[in-house]
């Protein structure tokens, strides 16, 4: 052990600043995309894997990392995983194409995926059950402020610096963390040695890279042929299914499974990864579409966008810290049942408020709302997840748990990103039919064909767009009329569309919340918990 005694808060503020960085990279890239389109002078398709290569990496090693952190010590590869980040961060920073840029990506996600099971895992081996409430209160407020934070950090560095910074600016966090690492955390082993299950990690990894290669990238095929192979993605995604159920066969049959599926015998644990995913389905789902609409829409800058959700990672980071220690007074089961409740209900008054006209001020409320929910869902539900979870499995029940919260975004972008686009596919036609009545009837046709070929063209809207190609050399009267027009359709078709929408996501939450019912009560856990005598010394020594 690296040290004999050490304060467990302190090591819990060094895993959270390395967990923060992790989480900020999977949103803050989000509002800078259009400036780095333009300064790296590439198309919109490689764009967007700059986002879609990092989430696509970072989703199927979590796994994976999580059982190196239980062979080689969850310091050392947290100390791994930092390094590798920051280093990739300083990469993308300095990338002058958009290939080199989803290089950097690609090994920024490697690095996160082997920091983020290690933070649970040092958290769950660190502090006594009793006290796990409270760091995992500290845990969720983080996750839950990195979520939404993205928008507002990314919009303020394009907006008054560069989009390169939001890369450099990871960097002396990155050396300040790494530094801390070794001089704070201690190395806790559990004194067993740990053996390979190669095949096992194959499986994994094949599987879980096809199923979120194809749940990211079925939009963009069209949910049908990859290129000239004829290999459609949905066969990619039965393949990814087909290999994670000889994967789960094959870990049946070894002694020391990748993933061990007696995990799942505690009924908290498999409920606390089902809602895990539920929530990130959710809450991807609703963001998406509302982030589009403030930009597209209301037309606010991409800083303006961010402050307007502002609001509720500042509640989120308040009340988290509460809840947690909360839920070790009196267990976390309500506590996430209010949470999730409070959650849907304040996107419920959001999307009711959002209108044509509506301002900042409209959101406040319902962001406040929706926030103190957050506050509250991401602490007990990584307690109810962690609680019972010995150190000897505290890294691969992270691993699953992460992973299942990343399976849950990826299925909710894909979902919502459909259902967008389907429903703007009709709602444009039919307000562009509405508003071509205003038009001289020489100019009708044209007008709404613009917006019913919209769909052909990938909706490639932003800030003051509309996705239509207008007639070009109209009459300086007409084009005036037919740009207010236009506008006024995309306003109206989008409102709609969105509203629509995200009656799927607000319904899972809505759910969610009930199967949280399905949650035991807190035992009082015994000293020993079945861990190994030497382990609890080490922890007893460690946690001071």
């Amino acid at each position: 052990m690296a040290q004999a005694r050490t304060n467990p808060w302190l090591v819990l503020v060094v895993l959270t600043s390395g967990f923060f960085m992790i989480l900020l990279d999977t949103t803050i890239v989000n509002v800078a995309i259009p400036a780095m389109s333009a300064g790296l002078n590439t198309t919109l398709d490689q764009i967007l894997w700059v986002l879609n290569a990092y989430i696509l990496t970072y989703a199927v090693l979590l796994i994976t990392a999580g059982r190196l952190g239980d062979l080689y010590g969850q310091r050392n590869l947290f100390a791994v995983g930092l390094f590798v980040f920051t280093v990739a961060s300083a990469l993308c920073g300095f990338s002058q194409n958009a290939n080199e840029l989803i290089a950097a990506r690609i090994l920024q996600g490697i690095g996160g995926a082997v920091l983020t099971p290690q933070t649970l895992a040092i958290i769950t081996t660190l502090f006594p059950p009793e006290r796990r409430g409270a760091a995992f209160g500290i845990w969720g407020g983080v996750a839950g402020l990195a979520t939404i934070a993205g928008p507002t950090v990314g919009g303020a560095i394009v907006t008054y610096i560069s989009w390169q910074w939001i890369f450099f600016v990871n960097v002396p966090i990155g050396i300040a963390a790494l530094i801390a690492t070794f001089a704070i955390i201690p190395d806790l082993r559990t004194g067993r040695r740990h053996g390979w299950d190669i095949l096992g990690i194959v499986l994994a990894t094949a599987g879980l890279f096809a199923i979120v290669f194809g749940l990211i990238e079925g939009q963009r095929y069209n949910w049908g042929e990859i290129g000239s192979n004829g290999v459609t993605i949905p066969e990619v995604i039965i393949g990814g299914v087909a290999l994670i159920a000889v994967f789960l066969v094959w870990e049946r049959f070894q002694a020391e499974p990748l993933v061990p599926l007696s995990l799942f015998r505690d009924r908290n644990f498999a409920v606390a990864n089902w809602i895990a995913a539920a929530i990130s389905f959710g809450m991807l789902s609703l963001f998406l579409p509302i982030v589009i609409y403030l930009q597209s829409v209301r037309g606010f800058s991409a800083l303006t966008a961010g402050l307007t959700l502002a609001p509720m990672s500042l509640t989120s980071m308040f009340t988290a810290p509460f809840a947690g220690r909360y839920a070790d007074k009196v267990g976390a089961k309500y506590i996430l049942t209010t949470g999730i409740s409070l959650f849907t209900a304040g996107f419920v008054w959001l999307i009711y408020v959002a209108g044509p006209d509506s301002t900042w001020i409209n959101f406040l409320g319902p962001a406040i709302v929706a926030g103190a929910g957050m506050g509250m869902t991401f602490a007990p539900m990584t307690t109810v997840a962690m609680r019972n979870i010995s150190p000897q499995m505290s890294g691969a029940a992270s691993g699953i748990l992460n992973t299942t919260r990343q399976l849950g975004a990826a299925i909710g972008s894909a979902v919502i990103g459909a259902l967008l686009q389907n429903h703007l596919a009709t709602t444009l036609h039919d307000q562009a039919v509405s508003h071509a009545g205003a038009l001289p009837e020489a100019f009708r046709a044209q007008f709404v064909a613009a917006f019913s070929s919209v769909s052909s063209n990938g909706f490639e809207i932003g800030t003051g767009q509309n996705g239509a190609k207008l007639p070009a050399g109209l009459p300086p009267a007409v084009q005036h009329q037919i740009s207010v027009l236009a506008h006024d359709v995309f306003v109206s078709a989008f409102i709609d569309a969105m509203k629509t929408t995200l009656y799927v996501p607000l319904a899972v939450l809505a759910f969610t919340a009930l199967t949280t019912l399905l949650i035991r009560r807190r035992r009082r856990p015994a000293a020993s918990q079945g861990e190994p005598a030497q382990v609890q010394e080490k922890v007893a020594a460690a946690a001071g």
